[in-house]
């Protein structure tokens, strides 16, 4: 059985785990430490990041969209829209999506690694601009939740469920009805978001 290397507070981790759900597929899960390097995953994925997802024939499938694909071909491509134009839409939303994961995480590694006295305030700015003006993009552009839900939604329930985990005090929600309503709507189609969103 494939089995899926993760992190539950991992934004990237959530995206992959919730799509598997919807999709129905029969993959193992296995929380791995990062920090510690453990042989399963080093072994498996150089990186030493996460999700990692290992397939039955020992290949390995390492970043979240690439295994996002995967599972679109795994689930005889019902992941994302097969109308060319839909796809690439949805595509565009996971990459952004990640994009704001990724100034999120970067703050966190920035306070979390570096000795206070060496934390660079502007950097931690910018990060925080970049987020921002990504959730502004959302508001404006915000995607309706479909029937089919596909792998740019997933990414971007995993982003609000790591910004409720981590960033609670921006209170990303606020000034924000569209994509709020989005989220309301995505948690009463998939209603196993809330025991896969990024947690503790």
């Amino acid at each position: 059985m494939p089995h899926l290397l993760y992190s539950p507070a991992s934004p990237y981790s959530a995206k992959v785990r919730m799509a598997v759900a919807w999709l129905g597929l029969d993959i193992d899960n296995k929380i791995v430490n990062t920090s510690v390097e453990p042989p399963d995953l080093v072994d498996n994925n150089p990186l030493g990041k996460i999700p990692t997802l290992v397939l039955n024939d020992g290949a390995a499938l390492f970043d979240s969209r690439a295994i996002m694909q995967e599972l679109d071909r795994m689930s005889g491509k019902r992941l994302f829209p097969r109308n060319a134009e839909k796809r690439r839409e949805a595509e565009k939303l996971e990459a952004l999506a990640d994009g704001i994961c990724d100034c999120l995480l970067a703050q966190i590694y920035e306070k979390r690694f570096r000795p206070e006295e060496k934390v660079h305030q502007p950097w931690l700015d910018l990060q925080a601009r970049k987020a921002e003006r990504g959730l502004d993009w959302l508001e404006e552009n915000a995607p309706r939740v479909t029937v089919k839900l596909h792998g740019g939604q997933f990414a971007m329930a995993a982003m609000f469920g790591y910004l409720d985990l981590r960033f609670e005090e921006l209170n990303w929600r606020r000034g924000r009805p569209k994509l709020r309503r989005f989220e309301q709507r995505f948690a009463a189609r998939f209603d196993q978001y809330e025991r896969l969103k990024p947690g503790a």
